[in-house]
């Protein structure tokens, strides 16, 4: 349920390349079957293509699923041999902590039951059961994974690994600790709408950022605008692709429970966040509250103040709604 209609970094940075000041550049190409973009200062001259290309390849080595012979492909085969890189460690490690902290919501070996319930890329059962639920269960729970000397320990082999949920924010991550290596100070970095940004603009103001409005029409237009100061933001969840329930009327994303196994209905159709943390904590909240619904989102946020949110959803009604934290200054 991936990715953000509602940030619309293109209308507020890239489409306006004649206003950007001279020291200002910027790349871009394609990455993880979307596409980058990066516009930064880089007054030594000190970045190129080439280097990004090299940081996504290492990221596609180690963590890409459609890699075959990539670290976890290797791993989700069977491979115990496989010493995994820094990358993955601190990956894995992130996710640890979010699956933890959203009490399993987040759970980066979900992709068996999302597949047979016929929701992932891969193939699905039919005629799911009670018992076939209960068998794939076994192999979902990524408590039941463990690190020990860069080796993946897999309580039991058939175990699936997938960190797709937070591998791009991932990604607009180690670009940008690779843009500050380098000495370049104001950057913006995106990777099919997660994106990172440090210092200021060329204007010599803070990062702005548009969110779309949930029109019902199929109309595109603006909610509001924020600002990122030395912040990231990701988005999960896609409002335009939302089921209707025949009898109620009611607007709703399918997930995964992963307590039962089974789909359950979530009224919350998409999720921004925004943190001074990096862009993979905020990616992987993103998909955890999409997994939690409303209800218990708010709830999290309240008590995790360091966390921002811009949220969408369905009321009982079947009208959209909007949800802002009290820490999210929009502008008009």
């Amino acid at each position: 349920m991936k990715k953000g209609l509602l940030l619309f970094i293109i209308f507020l940075t890239f489409s306006c390349q004649k206003k950007i000041d001279k020291p200002f550049k910027q790349l871009q190409g394609l990455a993880f079957g979307t596409s980058f973009h990066i516009t930064m200062n880089d007054q030594n001259n000190r970045i190129s293509e080439t280097d990004i290309d090299s940081l996504i390849h290492a990221m596609n080595r180690s963590l890409s699923t459609y890699i075959p012979n990539s670290d976890i492909s290797r791993i989700n085969n069977g491979d115990t041999s496989v010493i995994v890189d820094e990358l993955f460690q601190e990956v894995f490690e992130k996710s640890a902590i979010i699956h933890e902290q959203s009490q399993g919501a987040f759970d980066p070996t979900i992709g068996t039951l999302v597949n047979a319930w016929g929701f992932g890329p891969g193939d699905p059962i039919d005629n799911m059961n009670q018992e076939i639920v209960d068998s794939l269960k076994v192999y979902v729970g990524f408590e039941k994974l463990k690190l020990e000397n860069s080796k993946l320990i897999k309580k039991y082999p058939e175990m699936f690994l997938d960190f797709n949920a937070n591998a791009k924010g991932f990604a607009v991550d180690i670009i940008g600790r690779f843009l500050e290596s380098n000495e370049v100070t104001n950057y913006l970095v995106e990777i099919g709408g997660e994106i990172r940004a440090r210092g200021k603009n060329a204007k010599k103001q803070v990062w702005r950022i548009a969110i779309e409005k949930p029109n019902f029409d199929g109309s595109r237009s603006f909610q509001t605008i924020i600002g990122l100061d030395n912040e990231c933001i990701a988005t999960s969840g896609n409002y335009r692709k939302f089921k209707v329930d025949s009898i109620t009327g009611e607007k709703y994303a399918h997930t995964i429970d992963t307590k039962t196994g089974y789909p359950s209905k979530s009224n919350l159709l998409s999720a921004s966040v925004i943190g001074e943390v990096d862009c993979a904590d905020v990616d992987a909240y993103a998909t955890a509250f999409m997994a939690m619904g409303l209800e218990k989102t708010t709830s999290f946020l309240e008590e995790h103040k360091e966390l921002k949110a811009f949220l969408i959803y369905g009321n009982e009604q079947g009208e959209l709604q909007t949800y802002t934290t009290a820490n999210l200054d929009l502008e008009d």
